[in-house]
């Protein structure tokens, strides 16, 4: 009940491995069903995200395989390095992104009962921390 509680309501995700090791990348498909398992009646969207980019030298998973898996399950691909900061805000705007693309496709609808997506205020215009640290201006989200 735990998990099915942790899932309830998801709209989106990033579905994370090591691109240092191997078997975290073998592991995807079974964290993939996991979760697909305890958000059902609903689906979620998706981003595979190889981590620690950083660490190249080391590297046990290939772009091209990490691709070709993203592909396989209909996700799109991005590497990250939380230490160099690479990618990591970018990840999230782009599965925000493609969350709000099928929104307003009509895809992903408000339903009574879910809280997965509620209607409400959008806002005209969103700032990202790099934009916000960049000027004087403060972020008002």
């Amino acid at each position: 009940s735990i998990t099915r509680a942790y899932y309830r309501n998801s709209v989106g995700g990033l579905l994370l491995f090591d691109i240092t090791n191997r078997r975290s990348f073998q592991n995807v498909h079974d964290w993939l069903e996991e979760a697909r398992s305890h958000v059902q009646p609903h689906s979620i969207v998706f981003l595979l995200v190889g981590h620690k980019c950083d660490l190249e030298a080391q590297r046990q998973v290939t772009r091209q395989e990490a691709e070709k898996l993203a592909g396989a399950y209909g996700m799109r691909y991005i590497e990250t390095s939380a230490r160099d900061a690479i990618n990591v805000e970018h990840a999230f705007t782009e599965l925000t992104r493609e969350i709000f693309a099928l929104v307003r496709s009509g895809d992903i609808t408000i339903q009574e009962g879910w809280e997965g997506v509620k209607s409400g205020f959008v806002p005209n215009v969103v700032h990202s921390s790099e934009e916000v640290t960049k000027s004087d201006r403060r972020c008002l989200c």
